[in-house]
Protein backbone atom coordinates (compact mmCIF):
# COMPACT_ATOMS: atom_id res chain seq x y z
CA UNK A 1 0.00 0.00 0.00
CA UNK A 2 2.74 2.27 0.34
CA UNK A 3 2.52 3.51 -3.12
CA UNK A 4 -1.04 4.61 -2.22
CA UNK A 5 0.00 7.15 0.37
CA UNK A 6 0.81 11.03 -0.57
CA UNK A 7 2.37 13.56 1.82
CA UNK A 8 0.22 16.21 1.22
CA UNK A 9 0.06 18.13 4.23
CA UNK A 10 0.20 21.85 2.77
CA UNK A 11 -2.18 21.34 0.14
CA UNK A 12 -4.95 19.92 2.70
CA UNK A 13 -3.84 22.83 5.29
CA UNK A 14 -4.89 25.40 2.10
CA UNK A 15 -8.15 23.68 1.36
CA UNK A 16 -9.04 23.97 4.96
CA UNK A 17 -8.41 27.66 5.12
CA UNK A 18 -9.66 28.23 1.66
CA UNK A 19 -13.01 27.04 2.84
CA UNK A 20 -12.49 28.46 6.75
CA UNK A 21 -13.08 25.29 8.21
CA UNK A 22 -11.43 24.40 11.62
CA UNK A 23 -9.89 21.27 12.22
CA UNK A 24 -12.23 19.70 14.13
CA UNK A 25 -14.86 20.86 11.72
CA UNK A 26 -13.05 19.18 8.54
CA UNK A 27 -12.22 16.16 10.54
CA UNK A 28 -15.54 15.35 11.94
CA UNK A 29 -16.70 15.70 7.83
CA UNK A 30 -13.76 13.13 7.01
CA UNK A 31 -14.35 10.75 10.20
CA UNK A 32 -11.18 11.05 11.62
CA UNK A 33 -10.12 12.94 14.74
CA UNK A 34 -8.38 16.12 14.47
CA UNK A 35 -5.15 15.40 15.68
CA UNK A 36 -4.98 13.15 13.34
CA UNK A 37 -5.77 15.87 10.99
CA UNK A 38 -3.21 17.80 12.55
CA UNK A 39 -0.43 14.96 12.03
CA UNK A 40 -1.43 14.70 7.95
CA UNK A 41 -1.12 19.04 7.73
CA UNK A 42 2.47 18.22 9.47
CA UNK A 43 3.06 15.79 6.95
CA UNK A 44 3.82 13.43 9.83
CA UNK A 45 0.78 10.94 8.50
CA UNK A 46 0.04 9.97 4.60
CA UNK A 47 -3.00 10.55 2.82
CA UNK A 48 -4.52 7.16 2.18
CA UNK A 49 -7.03 6.57 -0.82
CA UNK A 50 -9.78 6.07 1.57
CA UNK A 51 -8.75 9.36 2.94
CA UNK A 52 -8.37 10.97 -0.62
CA UNK A 53 -11.52 9.65 -2.14
CA UNK A 54 -13.59 10.82 1.09
CA UNK A 55 -12.06 14.83 0.12
CA UNK A 56 -13.15 14.49 -3.07
CA UNK A 57 -16.14 13.48 -2.61
CA UNK A 58 -16.93 15.71 0.28
CA UNK A 59 -15.05 18.95 -0.81
CA UNK A 60 -15.60 18.76 -4.76
CA UNK A 61 -11.18 18.39 -4.15
CA UNK A 62 -9.75 17.34 -7.38
CA UNK A 63 -7.57 14.51 -6.67
CA UNK A 64 -4.83 15.51 -9.53
CA UNK A 65 -4.80 18.67 -7.35
CA UNK A 66 -3.47 16.60 -4.05
CA UNK A 67 -1.11 14.58 -6.23
CA UNK A 68 0.96 17.26 -7.57
CA UNK A 69 4.31 17.65 -6.91
CA UNK A 70 4.95 21.14 -7.60
CA UNK A 71 7.18 20.45 -10.51
CA UNK A 72 5.60 23.27 -12.42
CA UNK A 73 6.30 26.07 -9.69
CA UNK A 74 9.69 24.34 -8.75
CA UNK A 75 10.47 24.94 -12.37
CA UNK A 76 9.74 28.79 -12.17
CA UNK A 77 12.03 28.35 -8.99
CA UNK A 78 14.81 27.01 -10.90
CA UNK A 79 14.78 29.72 -13.19
CA UNK A 80 15.05 32.30 -10.90
CA UNK A 81 18.24 30.49 -8.61
CA UNK A 82 19.82 29.58 -11.72
CA UNK A 83 20.69 33.89 -11.81
CA UNK A 84 24.25 34.25 -11.55
CA UNK A 85 23.33 36.45 -8.61
CA UNK A 86 22.20 33.37 -6.76
CA UNK A 87 23.91 30.62 -8.03
CA UNK A 88 25.44 27.92 -5.61
CA UNK A 89 22.77 29.18 -2.56
CA UNK A 90 20.55 25.94 -2.91
CA UNK A 91 22.74 22.61 -3.74
CA UNK A 92 19.13 20.15 -5.40
CA UNK A 93 16.04 20.82 -6.72
CA UNK A 94 14.67 18.94 -3.57
CA UNK A 95 14.17 22.09 -1.71
CA UNK A 96 13.29 23.72 -4.75
CA UNK A 97 10.03 21.57 -4.77
CA UNK A 98 10.03 21.52 -0.97
CA UNK A 99 9.52 24.99 -1.11
CA UNK A 100 6.67 25.00 -3.93
CA UNK A 101 5.24 22.20 -1.81
CA UNK A 102 4.72 24.29 1.42
CA UNK A 103 4.41 27.57 0.65
CA UNK A 104 3.24 28.14 -3.29
CA UNK A 105 1.51 31.48 -2.76
CA UNK A 106 5.46 32.74 -1.80
CA UNK A 107 6.79 30.77 -4.58
CA UNK A 108 4.86 32.47 -6.85
CA UNK A 109 5.94 36.17 -5.38
CA UNK A 110 9.49 34.83 -5.88
CA UNK A 111 8.87 33.74 -9.39
CA UNK A 112 7.10 37.33 -10.11
CA UNK A 113 9.62 39.44 -8.26
CA UNK A 114 12.34 37.72 -10.63
CA UNK A 115 10.58 38.61 -13.18
CA UNK A 116 10.13 42.52 -12.34
CA UNK A 117 13.65 42.38 -11.88
CA UNK A 118 14.80 40.94 -14.64
CA UNK A 119 12.01 43.39 -16.76
CA UNK A 120 13.92 46.51 -15.08
CA UNK A 121 17.27 45.20 -15.83
CA UNK A 122 16.29 44.66 -19.59
CA UNK A 123 14.78 48.81 -19.27
CA UNK A 124 17.78 49.75 -17.85
CA UNK A 125 20.08 48.52 -20.34
CA UNK A 126 17.75 50.19 -23.41
CA UNK A 127 18.30 53.23 -21.71
CA UNK A 128 21.72 52.78 -21.40
CA UNK A 129 21.80 52.20 -25.27
CA UNK A 130 19.96 55.35 -25.47
CA UNK A 131 22.19 57.10 -24.32
CA UNK A 132 25.06 56.14 -25.52
CA UNK A 133 24.13 57.14 -29.26
CA UNK A 134 24.07 60.62 -28.14
CA UNK A 135 21.67 62.16 -30.75
CA UNK A 136 21.56 59.05 -32.65
CA UNK A 137 17.90 57.74 -34.01
CA UNK A 138 16.26 56.89 -30.90
CA UNK A 139 14.23 54.05 -32.00
CA UNK A 140 15.36 50.35 -31.07
CA UNK A 141 15.23 47.85 -33.43
CA UNK A 142 13.43 45.19 -32.17
CA UNK A 143 10.89 45.49 -28.83
CA UNK A 144 13.00 44.29 -25.94
CA UNK A 145 10.12 43.92 -23.43
CA UNK A 146 7.80 41.26 -23.49
CA UNK A 147 4.69 43.77 -23.92
CA UNK A 148 6.10 45.45 -26.61
CA UNK A 149 6.86 42.43 -28.44
CA UNK A 150 3.31 41.23 -28.43
CA UNK A 151 1.70 44.56 -29.13
CA UNK A 152 4.10 45.17 -32.34
CA UNK A 153 2.89 41.15 -33.39
CA UNK A 154 -0.92 42.25 -32.36
CA UNK A 155 -0.68 45.65 -34.14
CA UNK A 156 1.19 44.62 -37.34
CA UNK A 157 -1.29 41.55 -38.31
CA UNK A 158 -4.65 41.06 -38.85
CA UNK A 159 -7.30 41.46 -35.55
CA UNK A 160 -9.24 38.19 -37.38
CA UNK A 161 -8.24 34.84 -35.77
CA UNK A 162 -10.19 32.10 -37.53
CA UNK A 163 -9.50 29.56 -34.97
CA UNK A 164 -10.78 30.67 -32.38
CA UNK A 165 -13.67 32.96 -33.99
CA UNK A 166 -14.61 29.39 -35.45
CA UNK A 167 -14.61 27.69 -31.83
CA UNK A 168 -16.32 31.00 -30.28
CA UNK A 169 -19.41 30.66 -32.62
CA UNK A 170 -19.33 26.68 -32.13
CA UNK A 171 -19.42 27.19 -28.22
CA UNK A 172 -21.96 29.98 -28.03
CA UNK A 173 -24.63 27.87 -30.21
CA UNK A 174 -23.85 25.03 -27.71
CA UNK A 175 -24.58 26.92 -24.82
CA UNK A 176 -28.13 28.17 -26.72
CA UNK A 177 -27.71 31.12 -24.64
CA UNK A 178 -30.96 32.77 -26.10
CA UNK A 179 -31.13 36.53 -24.90
CA UNK A 180 -29.15 36.03 -21.40
CA UNK A 181 -25.75 34.38 -22.18
CA UNK A 182 -24.61 35.85 -18.39
CA UNK A 183 -26.38 33.18 -16.49
CA UNK A 184 -25.55 30.88 -18.62
CA UNK A 185 -22.09 30.86 -18.84
CA UNK A 186 -22.35 31.05 -14.39
CA UNK A 187 -23.82 27.93 -14.56
CA UNK A 188 -21.67 26.33 -17.34
CA UNK A 189 -18.32 27.52 -14.88
CA UNK A 190 -20.09 26.09 -12.04
CA UNK A 191 -21.61 23.00 -13.29
CA UNK A 192 -18.68 21.57 -15.48
CA UNK A 193 -15.81 22.94 -13.63
CA UNK A 194 -16.95 23.71 -10.20
CA UNK A 195 -16.60 27.31 -10.38
CA UNK A 196 -18.45 29.80 -8.84
CA UNK A 197 -18.57 33.54 -9.31
CA UNK A 198 -18.63 36.50 -6.82
CA UNK A 199 -18.55 39.64 -6.93
CA UNK A 200 -16.06 41.51 -4.37
CA UNK A 201 -16.67 45.20 -3.12
CA UNK A 202 -13.59 47.53 -3.60
CA UNK A 203 -12.30 47.17 -0.04
CA UNK A 204 -11.96 43.08 -0.52
CA UNK A 205 -10.17 43.41 -3.29
CA UNK A 206 -8.91 47.09 -3.83
CA UNK A 207 -6.56 46.82 -6.65
CA UNK A 208 -7.06 44.04 -8.96
CA UNK A 209 -10.38 43.24 -11.73
CA UNK A 210 -9.99 39.52 -11.51
CA UNK A 211 -9.27 36.80 -9.14
CA UNK A 212 -9.77 33.50 -9.71
CA UNK A 213 -9.33 31.21 -6.20
CA UNK A 214 -8.15 27.91 -7.80
CA UNK A 215 -8.69 25.74 -4.21
CA UNK A 216 -11.98 26.78 -3.35
CA UNK A 217 -12.96 27.11 -7.38
CA UNK A 218 -14.43 30.46 -6.69
CA UNK A 219 -13.64 33.38 -9.55
CA UNK A 220 -13.72 36.56 -7.81
CA UNK A 221 -15.25 40.15 -9.94
CA UNK A 222 -14.35 43.66 -8.68
CA UNK A 223 -17.49 45.78 -7.96
CA UNK A 224 -16.05 48.39 -9.99
CA UNK A 225 -16.65 46.64 -13.14
CA UNK A 226 -19.64 47.10 -15.11
CA UNK A 227 -21.88 44.53 -15.97
CA UNK A 228 -20.37 44.70 -19.36
CA UNK A 229 -16.85 44.63 -18.31
CA UNK A 230 -18.12 41.66 -15.62
CA UNK A 231 -19.58 39.46 -18.06
CA UNK A 232 -16.46 40.12 -20.66
CA UNK A 233 -14.02 38.40 -17.64
CA UNK A 234 -16.88 35.28 -17.45
CA UNK A 235 -16.40 35.13 -20.78
CA UNK A 236 -12.57 35.29 -20.91
CA UNK A 237 -12.41 32.28 -17.95
CA UNK A 238 -15.27 30.48 -20.20
CA UNK A 239 -13.32 30.38 -22.73
CA UNK A 240 -9.54 29.84 -21.46
CA UNK A 241 -11.18 26.48 -20.56
CA UNK A 242 -13.69 25.72 -23.39
CA UNK A 243 -11.32 27.11 -26.17
CA UNK A 244 -8.09 26.05 -25.00
CA UNK A 245 -6.53 24.40 -27.83
CA UNK A 246 -7.65 27.06 -30.49
CA UNK A 247 -6.43 29.72 -28.03
CA UNK A 248 -2.99 28.13 -28.01
CA UNK A 249 -2.76 26.84 -31.39
CA UNK A 250 -3.35 30.59 -32.52
CA UNK A 251 -0.18 31.88 -29.57
CA UNK A 252 1.87 29.31 -31.88
CA UNK A 253 1.32 31.18 -34.66
CA UNK A 254 2.50 34.37 -33.00
CA UNK A 255 5.52 33.17 -32.97
CA UNK A 256 6.31 34.95 -29.72
CA UNK A 257 10.17 34.86 -28.16
CA UNK A 258 10.26 34.35 -24.72
CA UNK A 259 7.77 32.83 -21.91
CA UNK A 260 6.62 35.86 -20.79
CA UNK A 261 5.60 36.87 -24.60
CA UNK A 262 3.90 34.00 -24.97
CA UNK A 263 1.89 34.55 -21.04
CA UNK A 264 0.80 38.06 -22.38
CA UNK A 265 0.46 36.73 -25.41
CA UNK A 266 -2.38 34.29 -24.05
CA UNK A 267 -3.85 36.78 -21.98
CA UNK A 268 -4.48 38.91 -25.09
CA UNK A 269 -5.97 36.30 -27.40
CA UNK A 270 -8.29 34.94 -24.38
CA UNK A 271 -9.79 38.28 -24.12
CA UNK A 272 -10.58 38.49 -28.01
CA UNK A 273 -12.18 34.85 -27.81
CA UNK A 274 -14.04 36.64 -25.07
CA UNK A 275 -15.48 39.70 -27.74
CA UNK A 276 -15.88 36.64 -30.03
CA UNK A 277 -17.91 34.38 -27.42
CA UNK A 278 -20.20 37.60 -26.82
CA UNK A 279 -20.70 38.91 -30.04
CA UNK A 280 -20.27 35.77 -32.56
CA UNK A 281 -19.27 36.43 -35.92
CA UNK A 282 -21.97 35.93 -38.21
CA UNK A 283 -24.88 37.36 -36.03
CA UNK A 284 -23.09 40.62 -35.12
CA UNK A 285 -21.43 40.99 -38.72
CA UNK A 286 -25.25 40.59 -39.72
CA UNK A 287 -26.16 43.46 -36.74
CA UNK A 288 -23.75 45.54 -37.66
CA UNK A 289 -24.39 45.82 -41.48
CA UNK A 290 -28.23 46.35 -40.86
CA UNK A 291 -27.61 49.01 -38.28
CA UNK A 292 -24.70 50.69 -40.34
CA UNK A 293 -22.23 50.05 -37.86
CA UNK A 294 -23.75 52.46 -35.42
CA UNK A 295 -21.86 51.34 -32.07
CA UNK A 296 -24.82 52.45 -30.05
CA UNK A 297 -26.82 50.73 -31.70
CA UNK A 298 -24.93 47.36 -31.31
CA UNK A 299 -23.66 47.54 -27.75
CA UNK A 300 -27.55 47.66 -27.09
CA UNK A 301 -28.37 44.72 -28.93
CA UNK A 302 -25.41 42.25 -27.43
CA UNK A 303 -25.22 44.22 -23.84
CA UNK A 304 -21.55 45.33 -24.34
CA UNK A 305 -19.99 48.56 -23.89
CA UNK A 306 -18.91 50.87 -26.30
CA UNK A 307 -15.19 50.45 -26.06
CA UNK A 308 -16.21 46.03 -27.06
CA UNK A 309 -18.33 47.03 -30.02
CA UNK A 310 -15.57 49.00 -31.25
CA UNK A 311 -12.77 46.54 -30.85
CA UNK A 312 -15.17 43.78 -31.99
CA UNK A 313 -15.76 45.75 -35.32
CA UNK A 314 -11.83 45.50 -35.73
CA UNK A 315 -12.48 41.87 -36.13
CA UNK A 316 -14.16 41.37 -39.26
CA UNK A 317 -12.13 39.87 -41.60
CA UNK A 318 -12.98 36.40 -42.69
CA UNK A 319 -12.53 35.44 -45.72
CA UNK A 320 -15.67 35.80 -47.74
CA UNK A 321 -17.95 36.83 -44.73
CA UNK A 322 -15.53 40.86 -44.06
CA UNK A 323 -16.68 43.68 -42.91
CA UNK A 324 -15.75 47.42 -42.65
CA UNK A 325 -11.70 47.08 -42.20
CA UNK A 326 -11.79 49.37 -39.09
CA UNK A 327 -8.71 49.90 -37.36
CA UNK A 328 -8.38 51.23 -33.68
CA UNK A 329 -6.61 53.18 -31.28
CA UNK A 330 -6.83 54.07 -27.20
CA UNK A 331 -4.78 56.77 -25.58
CA UNK A 332 -5.23 58.36 -22.37
CA UNK A 333 -5.71 61.77 -21.40
CA UNK A 334 -2.03 62.59 -21.38
CA UNK A 335 -1.60 61.40 -24.92
CA UNK A 336 0.23 58.11 -23.76
CA UNK A 337 -0.99 55.43 -26.67
CA UNK A 338 -1.82 52.72 -25.19
CA UNK A 339 -3.05 50.07 -28.08
CA UNK A 340 -3.31 49.70 -32.28
CA UNK A 341 -4.62 47.44 -34.02
CA UNK A 342 -7.09 46.51 -37.20
CA UNK A 343 -9.38 44.40 -39.48
CA UNK A 344 -5.61 44.67 -41.27
CA UNK A 345 -3.14 45.34 -39.38
CA UNK A 346 -2.87 49.25 -37.85
CA UNK A 347 -2.06 51.68 -40.99
CA UNK A 348 1.10 52.63 -39.62
CA UNK A 349 3.02 54.21 -42.75
CA UNK A 350 -0.52 55.56 -44.37
CA UNK A 351 -2.35 56.78 -41.07
CA UNK A 352 0.07 57.44 -38.11
CA UNK A 353 -2.12 58.26 -35.22
CA UNK A 354 0.25 60.68 -33.75
CA UNK A 355 -1.55 64.05 -35.03
CA UNK A 356 -2.29 66.74 -32.66
CA UNK A 357 -5.23 67.40 -34.58
CA UNK A 358 -7.02 64.37 -34.22
CA UNK A 359 -10.63 64.26 -32.74
CA UNK A 360 -9.72 61.73 -29.99
CA UNK A 361 -7.55 64.61 -28.73
CA UNK A 362 -10.77 66.67 -28.31
CA UNK A 363 -12.84 63.78 -26.51
CA UNK A 364 -11.96 64.32 -23.18
CA UNK A 365 -13.54 67.48 -23.46
CA UNK A 366 -16.76 66.31 -23.93
CA UNK A 367 -17.27 62.80 -22.45
CA UNK A 368 -19.32 60.53 -23.47
CA UNK A 369 -20.02 62.43 -26.39
CA UNK A 370 -19.25 60.77 -29.89
CA UNK A 371 -16.93 63.20 -32.58
CA UNK A 372 -16.85 62.13 -36.08
CA UNK A 373 -14.84 63.45 -38.25
CA UNK A 374 -13.46 63.58 -42.03
CA UNK A 375 -9.97 63.31 -42.27
CA UNK A 376 -7.63 64.05 -45.16
CA UNK A 377 -3.95 63.01 -45.04
CA UNK A 378 -1.14 65.16 -47.31
CA UNK A 379 -0.88 62.83 -50.15
CA UNK A 380 -5.10 62.72 -50.35
CA UNK A 381 -5.59 59.90 -48.44
CA UNK A 382 -8.79 60.14 -46.64
CA UNK A 383 -10.32 58.66 -43.46
CA UNK A 384 -13.29 58.18 -41.85
CA UNK A 385 -12.71 58.87 -37.59
CA UNK A 386 -14.82 58.30 -34.88
CA UNK A 387 -14.43 59.32 -31.30
CA UNK A 388 -15.44 58.89 -27.91
CA UNK A 389 -13.96 58.40 -23.88
CA UNK A 390 -14.64 55.60 -22.53
CA UNK A 391 -16.04 54.99 -18.82
CA UNK A 392 -13.54 52.63 -17.16
CA UNK A 393 -13.52 50.94 -14.35
CA UNK A 394 -15.68 52.78 -11.09
CA UNK A 395 -13.55 55.18 -8.87
CA UNK A 396 -14.22 56.30 -5.30
CA UNK A 397 -14.57 59.26 -3.53
CA UNK A 398 -10.99 60.97 -4.13
CA UNK A 399 -9.61 58.44 -6.30
CA UNK A 400 -7.85 59.51 -9.37
CA UNK A 401 -8.50 56.59 -12.36
CA UNK A 402 -6.50 57.47 -15.69
CA UNK A 403 -9.26 57.63 -18.01
CA UNK A 404 -9.05 56.40 -21.89
CA UNK A 405 -10.56 57.43 -24.89
CA UNK A 406 -10.91 55.36 -28.24
CA UNK A 407 -10.63 56.01 -32.03
CA UNK A 408 -12.16 53.88 -34.74
CA UNK A 409 -11.53 54.65 -38.37
CA UNK A 410 -11.80 53.31 -41.93
CA UNK A 411 -10.95 54.38 -45.46
CA UNK A 412 -13.32 57.32 -46.41
CA UNK A 413 -14.55 54.84 -49.52
CA UNK A 414 -16.47 52.87 -46.77
CA UNK A 415 -17.62 55.86 -45.16
CA UNK A 416 -21.26 55.83 -47.05
CA UNK A 417 -21.93 52.03 -45.35
CA UNK A 418 -21.70 53.63 -41.95
CA UNK A 419 -24.19 55.85 -39.74
CA UNK A 420 -21.22 58.24 -39.11
CA UNK A 421 -20.29 58.79 -43.07
CA UNK A 422 -23.57 59.52 -43.72
CA UNK A 423 -24.54 62.17 -40.64
CA UNK A 424 -21.17 63.92 -41.90
CA UNK A 425 -22.08 63.70 -45.62
CA UNK A 426 -21.59 67.45 -47.53
CA UNK A 427 -20.97 69.47 -43.56
CA UNK A 428 -17.59 71.05 -42.68
CA UNK A 429 -14.61 70.37 -45.01
CA UNK A 430 -12.37 67.38 -44.25
CA UNK A 431 -9.52 68.35 -41.11
CA UNK A 432 -6.00 68.43 -42.80
CA UNK A 433 -3.86 65.64 -40.70
CA UNK A 434 -0.45 64.17 -40.96
CA UNK A 435 0.74 61.31 -39.34
CA UNK A 436 3.36 62.73 -36.97
CA UNK A 437 4.65 66.28 -36.44
CA UNK A 438 8.01 65.10 -37.20
CA UNK A 439 6.81 63.59 -40.83
CA UNK A 440 4.11 66.02 -41.49
CA UNK A 441 5.16 68.78 -43.96
CA UNK A 442 1.89 71.12 -43.79
CA UNK A 443 3.05 74.63 -43.35
CA UNK A 444 1.52 76.84 -41.34
CA UNK A 445 -0.39 74.41 -38.75
CA UNK A 446 -1.53 75.78 -35.59
CA UNK A 447 -1.12 72.48 -33.84
CA UNK A 448 2.24 71.76 -34.53
CA UNK A 449 4.03 70.41 -31.79
CA UNK A 450 7.41 69.36 -32.85
CA UNK A 451 9.02 70.66 -36.11
CA UNK A 452 9.89 67.91 -39.28
CA UNK A 453 12.96 66.30 -39.59
CA UNK A 454 12.35 67.14 -43.71
CA UNK A 455 12.57 70.40 -43.71
CA UNK A 456 15.09 73.04 -41.81
CA UNK A 457 13.37 75.20 -39.26
CA UNK A 458 12.89 79.00 -41.43
CA UNK A 459 14.70 81.16 -39.19
CA UNK A 460 13.96 84.92 -40.51
CA UNK A 461 14.31 87.57 -37.35
CA UNK A 462 12.51 89.69 -39.52
CA UNK A 463 9.10 87.18 -40.09
CA UNK A 464 7.49 84.91 -38.02
CA UNK A 465 4.40 82.97 -38.64
CA UNK A 466 2.16 81.25 -36.51
CA UNK A 467 3.75 78.53 -35.64
CA UNK A 468 6.56 78.07 -32.97
CA UNK A 469 8.09 75.90 -36.31
CA UNK A 470 8.11 77.52 -39.04
CA UNK A 471 10.02 76.07 -42.05
CA UNK A 472 11.89 76.76 -45.67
Amino acid sequence: MAENKIFAGPRVRRIRNALNLTQTAMAEALEISPSYLNLIERNQRPLTVQLLLKLAAVYKVDLDELRGTGSDMAGGLREVFADPLLAGEIPGDQELVEVAEAAPNAATGIVKLYRAYREQAARLTDLAELLAREGHDTSLSAARLPMDEVREKLERRSHYFAAIETAAEAFHEKLSAGDGLLPVLKEWLRAEHGIVVRLLPIHAMPNQRRRFDRHSMRLFLSERLSPQEQMREIAQEASLLALREEILAELEALALSSHEARRIGRFELARHAALALIMPYQPFLAQAQRAKYDVDLLRSRFSASFEQVAERLTMLARPGASGIPFFLMEIDHAGNRLRRQGAQGFPHSRFGGGCPKLNIHSAFAQPSQILVDRAVMPDGTGYLLVSRTLEGPQAGFQERLRRTAVLIGCDLAHAEETVYGQASAGGFAPVEIGAACRLCERPGCLSRAEPPVTRPLGLDEMVSGMSAFDFQ
